[in-house]
Formats: structure tokens, C-alpha cells, sequence
């Protein structure tokens, strides 16, 4: 992931798990560990996506909770539940040839949204291992929260 940078806006938490990834080569930050006041500790996932920006046209590493299907990943573009879609998500409609890490394999793929059935198994795949995506779903209000899968590329 050469010539990458981290995406600008990133909250402190997710800098240092970025950080902490590229740093090892994807030995260590592949597994991120949640703790949460009063809630049980919780290790989730985690992937780099470089996105090439849809306005500079700069490559920014995202750091991401995943899940796969099949030889492909896929990641819930949440954003926290926020009213609008992430800038990765607004990156990857203009351009889906994408670069992931995960843990130590690096790969270029392609991402797709995806629809119906497909969209509603893989969300409540992404639900079952990380939970706090269902109430990012009503946060969203209107927002419906994209899945993305990402595809090898040949």
C-alpha cells in the first residue's frame, strides 16, 4: 500500500490501530479488541481498505471491521450511524478498485454493493460479530446502511 495515507478525520482510536497494523505488517491490529465500560471485552476483525479519493485523487487507508464469504471480505459502510455515507463508501462508488491488508496478506479487489438476499445475509453476519452495527441501523433513521463486498481481483 504505497503512497497510501491515513484517512484525514480519523477519530485517535482508529489512527493508532492503523498505526499499529502498518507498523507490524499486519501481525499485530489484526484482531482489534473493544472495551467498553460495563460490557464485556469484545475482539473483532479488522482489515486496511485504500480507496483512492473520488476529489484528490490520493489513496487513504481505512481501517475496517470485516467478515468474509466465501475467497471475498465484506464491510459495513456505518459510519457510526450517521446520517450520510462514509467518504470510503463515496470513494469506492466513483472508483472500486480498492486495495486491502489483511492481517499479513495484501491484495487488490474490487467492490460491489451489494442487494436483497445477499445484503440481508451479510448484515446480520456483520450483526452477530459486531452488535453494536444494530444500533447503528437506527441511528442511520432514513440511511440505508451499505454492505460492501470485496471481490479479488484476478
Amino acid at each position: 500500500m504505497t503512497e497510501a495515507k491515513l484517512a484525514p478525520n480519523l477519530p485517535q482510536w482508529m489512527k493508532d490501530h492503523t498505526e499499529n497494523y502498518l507498523a507490524s505488517g499486519g501481525t499485530e491490529g489484526h484482531m482489534y479488541t473493544i472495551i467498553r465500560p460495563g460490557l464485556a471485552e469484545m475482539a473483532v476483525a479488522s482489515l486496511l481498505l485504500t480507496t483512492t479519493g473520488r476529489k484528490s485523487g490520493e489513496k487513504y487507508i481505512f481501517p475496517l471491521f470485516y467478515g468474509d464469504t466465501g475467497n471475498s471480505y465484506f464491510v459495513i459502510a456505518s459510519k457510526g450511524g450517521a446520517p450520510e455515507h462514509p467518504g470510503w463508501y463515496r470513494n469506492i462508488l466513483v472508483n472500486p478498485n480498492v486495495e486491502i491488508q489483511v492481517g499479513t496478506k495484501k491484495m487488490h479487489a474490487v467492490a460491489r454493493t451489494t442487494t436483497g438476499e445477499e445484503r440481508a445475509k451479510l448484515w446480520d453476519e456483520a450483526v452477530a460479530f459486531f452488535p453494536p452495527y444494530a444500533d447503528y441501523k437506527i441511528k442511520a433513521g432514513e440511511r440505508e446502511i451499505p454492505v460492501v463486498v470485496l471481490d479479488p481481483a484476478a
